[in-house]
């Protein structure tokens, strides 16, 4: 019983990093979510602050939704999108920091230089 319920939490956080995984693969979704970490914002403005059509836009919000990543919350006959938990933000701060990190300027050389 114990394995079982141990896969359970493996399977459940496997299901949720393939998700914010996910999220992060498309540039234009990455944006949003870096976008919305400094707070709420309105399609069109994100939009054309990202430089996308509103269509495009919507797609990706929704899939962010669906994602569980980001909410509408209804201001009037507008929406406002928000990341859906503070954590999130935290997070993206933290994946943000490392990748920086991580990101060391030589390593970038021998990639271009096609010796791996």
């Amino acid at each position: 019983m114990y394995h079982f319920g141990v896969s359970t939490v493996v399977e459940a956080q496997h299901d949720a990093l393939t998700r914010f995984g996910y999220a992060l693969s498309d540039s234009t979704r990455t944006q949003v979510l870096v976008r919305l970490r400094h707070g709420g914002a309105y399609p069109a403005d994100l939009a054309e602050a990202i430089g996308v059509s509103r269509q495009t836009l919507s797609n990706h919000l929704a899939c962010l939704r669906g994602c569980g990543l980001v909410v509408a919350v209804p201001e009037g006959r507008r929406s406002r999108y928000e990341l859906a938990n503070s954590r999130i933000g935290h997070a993206l701060d933290d994946l943000l920091g490392l990748v920086l990190a991580l990101d060391d300027p030589c390593c970038a050389e021998e990639a271009g230089d096609g010796s791996h």
